[in-house]
C-alpha cells in the first residue's frame, strides 16, 4: 500500500508540474511592437523594431516581426532565431526592405507561438 501511495504522490507531483506550467504560457500574453523606425534611401529601408513580450522559453515566445503594406501585403519579416526571456523588450534590425513607390507609411506587427499575432501594432511612416 504504501508503494501504491509513493506513486500516486509522484503522479500528482508530475501532473501538477505540467499543469501548472500553462497557466504561466497562458500569462505570457501576444507580442506587442513597442517602437519602430525606417531609415530609407532610394526605396530601400532598414528598420529598427522593438518587441515586448513575457518570453516563457522554447515553447512560448515572440518568433517574428512583419513588415506589412497598407493592403496587408506582407513586405518583409525578420525572424527572432530564439527566446528572449531575460532580454526584454528586445530590438531588432531588418535590412534591405523594398518599399514600393506611392507607400508613404508601413505597419509592423509581431507573432508570437502561442497567440499568433494579435498585440500592438506600429505605423511607421517612411522618409522620402
Amino acid at each position: 500500500m504504501a508503494r501504491l501511495r509513493l506513486r500516486s504522490r509522484c503522479a500528482a507531483s508530475a501532473l501538477a508540474g505540467v499543469f501548472g506550467a500553462l497557466p504561466q504560457l497562458a500569462r505570457a500574453g501576444e507580442a506587442d511592437v513597442v517602437a519602430a523606425r525606417a531609415v530609407c534611401a532610394e526605396g530601400v529601408c532598414r528598420f529598427f523594431v522593438t518587441v515586448r513580450h513575457a518570453d516563457a522559453g522554447w515553447e512560448h515566445y515572440a518568433d517574428r516581426y512583419e513588415v506589412l503594406a497598407p493592403d496587408g501585403s506582407v513586405l518583409a519579416t525578420r525572424v527572432l532565431q530564439h527566446p528572449h526571456v531575460d532580454e526584454q523588450p528586445v530590438t531588432r534590425g531588418l535590412d534591405g526592405v523594398r518599399i514600393p513607390d506611392g507607400i508613404a507609411r508601413v505597419r509592423v506587427r509581431a507573432n508570437d507561438l502561442v497567440h499568433g499575432y494579435g498585440g500592438a501594432e506600429a505605423s511607421v511612416e517612411i522618409p522620402g
